[in-house]
């Protein structure tokens, strides 16, 4: 096991990676889906869930979406871009899926997949934007301890 877990090790400057871009790629593109829909649209539904201000919410969230999406997938403002997008999945669970609950048996899927793409972007919070992004490149974030196994509270 100890083999197993030294050969992936070599991979861990990837993790960080593979969950922005995968995260990101998918809040870009319900960005994208929200404008191509057509934010009256989404204005409506976000009405019939009791999101408060849907004039303002629905347009506001597509943008976020689209803009914390695209800084997801760069690695650059890895840690305000999926803090904004965690307050976007909060609200979805509290207004769209908190009724359906975790697993739902209604057509509508309940919260799993939001409670899923929150925990990740929680991650992201906590372990930043790793070595493979712009926030590393430019100097945005520290650089990373040379011990990754270093305790966290020393």
């Amino acid at each position: 096991m100890h083999q197993i877990c030294s050969t992936l090790n070599r991979f861990r400057p990837a993790a960080p990676l593979v969950l922005r871009v995968v995260l990101g790629g998918l809040f870009l593109w319900h960005g994208i889906d929200k404008f191509d829909t057509g934010i009256s649209m989404v204005e409506g539904a976000f009405e019939g869930w009791g999101v408060p201000a849907p004039g303002l919410t629905a347009p506001l969230t597509a943008i976020v979406e689209v803009v914390a999406g695209a800084a997801l997938v760069l690695g650059i403002g890895t840690r305000i871009a999926a803090a904004l997008l965690s307050i976007v999945m909060i609200g979805a669970i509290i207004y769209v899926k908190q009724e359906l609950g975790i697993i739902s048996s209604q057509p509508m899927p309940g919260a799993e997949l939001d409670l899923a793409l929150l925990a990740g972007l929680v991650a992201l919070i906590v372990i930043g934007p790793g070595r493979i992004s712009l926030d590393q490149q430019l100097d945005i974030e520290p650089r990373e301890a040379s011990d990754p196994r270093e305790p966290a509270l020393g």
